[in-house]
């Protein structure tokens, strides 16, 4: 007899293992010490003892959600600039007038660590009310050293707050600032030199990314980071591709990048760089339709090569204030045309791998931590096909 702390019984799961969805009936999950010791079909389980037993009544399970691409923490808001680009203002017009990230610049700078503390958790309470268990959260509205720090450090301290796992992600090259405008490369310097170290040394950084886009950094500069964080050990993502095509993508995959994101401008030679490395191309609707583009990406060239496809809310100021997943999940459905398997694997297990993290979360599977989401669902189909319906009935982290 196995020793279980607790023990989920009647369900349906979609353990999205191995082939699909995974998709189980009359399933059965245990956990012990927050991890997960058996999630299968309850004919197929060993013998299993839990002091709280629930009866899930045929609601399904699935791992708990994961939005692998946010910049949860910011000072202010941009919806000036929203009207702006109902007027016909492009996004890069509205960068080089000042607006755009400098805008959220100057507001997160003035921000105290409290204060953005303060600012971020109702929108990751919207996140873990449908779901979501882990979110990966990036840096790069400081864009000087202290307010890199101290927004990193106002992630981690989200872990602290919610009952959420929190991935951060070093985004210093985001954007040039003012005190640098005629001056990237020498930005650029002060990332590499001064940021990164700083960062490294409190171990406030999952990962490092950057803005490979004609109004951020060119591919040079973006190497210059790569090979930067490389030496300290981190893995690297990209925002590659989402407004013109600079080979992002492929800069990306030959530093073995975690992801590349947005994407809407890939080619073929990046697609192939990504699939040949690995890299998990996430895409981001939410700010496909805010911005109203027209360009998708190119979603038959990922599956024909295999790459695997991860969505997340982008959520952010500027181009992209969404903190719904479940919405993501209908977006990256009507907008890009995935199919249901690819959008509900997209929040599961592939963001799991754009974050590093498959060994951790993204499937149901025995040896990983109990991270899961109970729903009032007939069927998975609904939680892509639902809009502004919310079918969460538990969310479960590490089996609490």
């Amino acid at each position: 007899m196995q020793n279980c702390d607790r023990l989920w019984r009647n369900a349906r799961l979609a353990t999205m293992a191995g082939e699909g969805l995974g998709l189980i009936d009359d399933g059965l999950v245990a956990v012990r010490d927050g991890r997960i010791v058996f999630a299968g079909t309850a004919v197929e389980a060993p013998r299993l003892s839990a002091v709280d037993v629930i009866d899930c009544e045929g609601r399904w399970i699935t791992p708990g959600l994961i939005d692998c691409h946010t910049h949860l923490i910011f000072g202010g808001d941009r919806a000036r600039e929203f009207e702006l680009r109902l007027a016909g203002a492009s996004y890069e017009e509205i960068a080089r007038a000042g607006g755009g990230i400098v805008s959220t610049m100057h507001a997160t700078r003035a921000a105290s660590e409290d204060a953005l503390v303060t600012a971020a958790l109702p929108r990751l309470d919207a996140l873990i009310a449908e779901g979501v268990t882990t979110v990966e959260v990036k840096s790069g509205y400081g864009l000087q050293c202290e307010s890199e720090l101290r927004m990193l450090r106002a992630a981690r301290r989200l872990g602290g707050e919610r009952p959420v796992r929190i991935a951060t992600t070093f985004l210093g090259a985001h954007a040039v600032p003012p005190e640098h405008r005629d001056d990237a490369d020498g930005f650029m310097a002060v990332v590499c030199d001064e940021m990164l170290p700083a960062i490294a040394a409190e171990g406030l950084a999952d990962a490092v990314d950057a803005f490979c886009e004609s109004i951020a950094f060119s591919p040079a500069q973006v190497e210059r980071i790569f090979a930067a964080a490389a030496a300290y050990g981190l893995p690297v993502k990209l925002h590659a591709e989402q407004l013109s095509n600079l080979g992002g993508a492929s800069l990306a995959a030959r530093y073995g990048a975690l992801s590349a994101d947005h994407l809407e401008y890939l080619d073929n030679a990046g697609i192939t760089a990504m699939a040949a490395a690995g890299t998990v191309a996430t895409l981001l609707p939410g700010a496909y339709y805010f911005m109203r583009e027209t360009k998708l990406p190119p979603v038959e060239g990922l599956r024909v090569a295999g790459v695997p496809i991860a969505l997340a809310t982008d959520c952010n100021p500027g181009t992209s204030p969404l903190t719904s997943l479940l919405l993501v999940l209908n977006m990256g459905a009507t907008l890009f045309r995935l199919t249901v398997e690819e959008c509900l694997l997209g929040v599961t297990r592939n963001a799991a791998v754009a974050l590093g993290l498959d060994h951790e979360i993204g499937t149901l599977e025995a040896g990983k931590a109990c991270d899961l989401a109970i729903w009032d669902i007939e069927q998975p189909a609904e939680l892509v096909y639902r809009m502004g319906f919310n079918p969460l009935h538990a969310r479960i982290w590490r089996g609490r």
